[in-house]
């Protein structure tokens, strides 16, 4: 399996690429922007699995994803975000996102998650995961949430939920019903914006929130880390590249 780590800071980067020739018997190439992403795109066949950072210079995660997504169909994305892991607030056990200091082996997990994916299989989080994603990388915009046939629309500003859409709901009543959606796909496009019906801290609005069908609420803390299968047969409607803007359906 090809693995393509996009990171340019050579302290993270280098052991990074050490931790998998070291632990797996996947190909590892390393390149320092985005722009040298997309050079090496065009010299190879086929590409597994993206590790890139969210956000540094030269280099937009959710872009890059995207764009390469369209390259090589079935690509599965891992995100480097600049925040730490002492920010994040609802822990994940399988995690798409690792935040420095990076958790080798769930990282190693991942790795090997994806390494088992179907060929062409689509690149599906956890909704939980892209939001405190987004929240924790001071996101503004909107990230569409996919999960076939249903959808939604959460609209971030500087990192705050402001608002959400899904369906015929709106506000708290919408979030309630994305927030635990497993299994789905997301763009993000920056330049969306809505009027905010959402005014409690980001991380109490997701907290609080059940996902219709898949979580309850019975006075217990809700558990997030539940087993689940972040591989099913790929979706009829299935899109590829699907970090960049909105696309139309």
């Amino acid at each position: 399996m090809q693995v393509l780590i996009v990171h340019h800071d050579p302290e993270v980067s280098e052991p990074l690429v050490q931790l998998v020739k070291d632990y797996t018997t996947h190909d590892c190439a390393l390149v320092a922007d985005e722009a040298a992403a997309l050079a090496w795109a065009g010299t190879q066949d086929d590409c597994r699995v993206l590790l890139t950072e969210l956000e540094a210079p030269g280099i937009d995660g959710l872009k890059l994803g995207g764009l390469l997504g369209e390259i090589f169909p079935g690509l599965q994305t891992l995100f480097l975000p600049a925040y730490p892991a002492s920010a994040r607030r609802i822990a994940i056990t399988k995690t798409k996102v690792f935040p420095e200091p990076i958790d080798g082996e769930r990282l190693l997990a991942a790795l090997k998650t994806a390494a088992v994916a179907p060929a062409g299989a689509p690149d599906l989080f956890q909704a939980i995961d892209v939001l405190q994603m987004c929240c924790l990388g001071s996101r503004s915009g909107a990230v569409q949430i996919v999960k076939h046939p249903q959808s939604g629309v959460v609209f971030l500003r500087q990192g705050r939920i402001v608002h959400a859409e899904s369906e015929m709901m709106h506000g708290a009543d919408a979030l309630r019903k994305i927030a635990g959606w497993e299994g789905i796909e997301f763009a993000y496009d920056a330049a969306m914006k809505a009027t905010e019906t959402i005014t409690a801290p980001w991380d109490e609005a997701v907290a609080s929130s059940s996902a219709e069908g898949n979580k309850e609420r019975d006075g217990r803390k809700l558990n997030w880390d539940e087993p689940h299968t972040p591989f099913a047969e790929p979706a009829k409607s299935k899109k590829h590249g699907f970090f960049g803007t909105f696309r139309k359906s």
